[in-house]
């Protein structure tokens, strides 16, 4: 079999070199088109090193548990809304972090090769040690923007015009929380478990398993957007990779949607 040869660090160097990471007139990082994240082809949508891989495909569940919280943040209206981020590929999305600053960790993903072990591919992804507060079990080694919370006006013809409110959620942990689509290729105990909130470690291991889901209830710090004095017709978006940073075999389920009136009054069957 054909020796698979793995995203080196210089590569992605050498293509920031170019220019292609910042500068006048270059595209800024969420700007490269999704074949190419960190600026480099993707291994998983590179017919040459795809059919060697097992890659992983994350997908995500429309918002759901949606309810108006004005006890948050004082003097606001804020929307939460659950997350579920699913894994559903050949492989499991499995990120390994190395300390390379303070309280922070570069990124390598790891993706299962056909013929056995692993490959490993630098990515522009970050990990951070961040305290999510005691309420919620204090600190955590979790990923820096694995999704985004957005508001988008609508149209009457429901299509998105413009973005009007992001969310505050940045970090977010990959583990096995629940098995949510069970298959002979999903394994039946949880392979990744919650993340690490050991602040002395040098390398962590996150991910999620094929079949399973790291799910977050609206309940939980930061799960919401501000919609303070807003009205009309809105899309509450739920954006995996914003930064398109991680490998996967489609981009294009990376979004999820419900429609929204607000001022909100609680779910509205007659939409907007």
């Amino acid at each position: 079999m054909r020796k698979l040869v793995p995203v080196t660090i210089a590569a992605v160097l050498s293509v920031a070199a170019l220019g292609v990471f910042g500068g006048a007139g270059s595209p800024a990082l969420g700007d490269f088109p999704s074949d190419m994240p960190n600026g480099v082809k993707d291994p998983c949508r590179t017919p040459k090193t795809a059919k060697n891989l097992l890659c992983p495909d994350l997908r995500i569940a429309k918002p759901s548990e949606m309810y108006l919280d004005r006890m948050a943040v004082p003097g606001r209206a804020v929307l939460r809304a659950t997350n579920d981020i699913r894994s559903r590929g050949l492989g499991p999305m499995e990120l390994r972090g190395r300390r390379d600053h303070g309280f922070s960790m570069n990124v390598t993903q790891a993706i299962k090769r056909r013929a056995g072990g692993y490959a490993l591919f630098p990515t522009q992804g970050r990990l951070r040690f961040f305290t999510v507060g005691y309420r919620w079990g204090g600190s955590y080694w979790k990923v820096r923007n694995p999704l985004s919370f957005e508001l988008w006006r609508i149209n009457a013809a429901g299509k998105k015009t413009r973005m009007v409110r992001t969310g505050p959620k940045q970090f977010y942990c990959f583990r096995d929380l629940e098995r949510t689509n069970p298959s002979p290729r999903s394994p039946a105990e949880e392979v990744y478990p919650a993340c690490n909130q050991n602040p002395k470690v040098r390398n962590v291991t996150l991910g999620t398993s094929i079949g399973w889901s790291d799910i977050y209830p609206s309940t939980y710090h930061l799960q919401w957007i501000d919609v303070t004095g807003l009205r009309g017709c809105f899309a509450y978006v739920l954006h995996l990779d914003p930064g398109n940073v991680l490998f996967e075999t489609d981009k294009k389920n990376n979004y999820s949607q419900r429609v929204v009136r607000l001022p909100w009054r609680g779910y509205d069957r007659r939409g907007c």
